[in-house]
């Protein structure tokens, strides 16, 4: 496998509150460790408070860690040979009303350190890239927020970087807002840029991303492609067996399964059968359950599978991430009187 792009370990981010009952430490993010390879959409998914803006301001530069260790394309997190192959679209981007999307390209790319020509030759095909092109001397006033997205990405893309870090890139977007940004993320992964992606809506990070990090309360919950983080955890049998009526008695169940492996089983009687829900490690205990149920004479009218969905999986990890969490914390602000603990904010 290649040298990854983005490369954490251990890092972490405590701030201290002063309030009127003394100090109170913060710890936004805890210990989080994780990879980015090249040409890869890596997504950070959490819910709103897990701390996933507070990792992407260390990695930029922006907040210094209180510890632990990271770099991006070799380099270390906060230095210019990193932020020079960075682009980066803030969660809520912010274009001064008198500009267009091109003379907006211009004032972006000076502050890059490009020159006009470098400007001009990347300018046009961005415009295009993004959908912008015949709307680029319009004011921004009359833009729409996905067309600010757009405008945004534009600008993250100026400097042909090697890595592309998006915040939110689809929050508060409509539908149609949400296909146009996504449609652009695809024509760059597939160009092979790698592209470090943080929200909160699990759709479509499913819809975009090719490997997931799960963060709540600052710590990655679970890492790795999405099809292995929905189809990790121990499958649910549900198993349907006919009963002689509403006043027939469920038989001993653990009786029948007690010359098996333990199982973890909950029944319910549905209309004129029992409805077993039996929680199975694979194929092997599935075929066990179907020939003990056989083997005491009972017959199988319905039979499924069920996997644990990204959806579930990630409700189940990140269900209390919001229990005990000091309602003054959040992702994208830092609390009033705070200082940071190992370094400045």
């Amino acid at each position: 496998m290649s040298e990854p792009i983005v490369d954490v370990h251990q890092l972490r981010k405590t701030y201290r509150s002063l309030s009127l009952t003394g100090r109170r430490r913060i710890d936004a993010v805890r210990g989080v460790s994780l990879q980015a390879y090249p040409g890869e959409v890596f997504g950070l998914l959490g819910p709103n408070g897990a701390g996933k803006t507070t990792l992407i301001k260390m990695l930029l530069g922006v907040v210094k860690p209180s510890g632990g260790d990271a770099t991006l394309l070799g380099q270390p997190i906060g230095s210019s040979a990193a932020r020079s192959r960075v682009g980066y679209l803030p969660e809520s981007l912010r274009v001064d009303r008198h500009h267009s999307a091109r003379s907006a390209l211009r004032y972006y790319g000076r502050m890059s350190g490009m020159t006009a020509a470098e400007i001009r030759a990347q300018s046009d095909d961005l415009l295009k890239l993004v959908g912008l092109e015949g709307r680029d001397r319009e004011s921004v006033r009359r833009f729409s927020k996905g067309m600010y997205q757009r405008l945004g990405l534009a600008q993250a893309l100026l400097h042909d970087p090697d890595l592309l870090v998006l915040d939110e890139p689809t929050d508060g977007l409509d539908p149609v807002g949400r296909n146009e940004v996504r449609k652009v993320i695809d024509r760059l992964r597939d160009s092979g840029k790698t592209i470090f992606l943080n929200s909160h809506i699990l759709q479509e990070v499913e819809m975009v991303c090719t490997r997931v990090a799960i963060l709540a309360k600052g710590e990655i919950k679970a890492i790795g492609p999405i099809d292995e983080l929905a189809h990790r955890d121990e499958q649910k049998l549900i198993v349907e067996v006919p009963c002689d009526g509403p006043d027939d008695r469920p038989p001993d169940w653990q009786a029948i399964f007690a010359d098996g492996e333990p199982l973890e089983l909950e029944s319910t009687q549905v209309r004129d059968a029992f409805r077993l829900t039996i929680a199975v490690a694979g194929q092997d205990q599935i075929n066990g359950v179907v020939d003990r149920l056989r083997g005491a004479g009972r017959s199988i009218w319905r039979l499924e599978v069920r996997r644990e969905s990204l959806e579930e999986t990630f409700m189940r990890l990140v269900e209390t991430d919001t229990v005990d969490r000091p309602s003054s914390e959040t992702d994208s602000e830092v609390p009033s009187a705070v200082v940071g603990d190992g370094g400045q904010q």
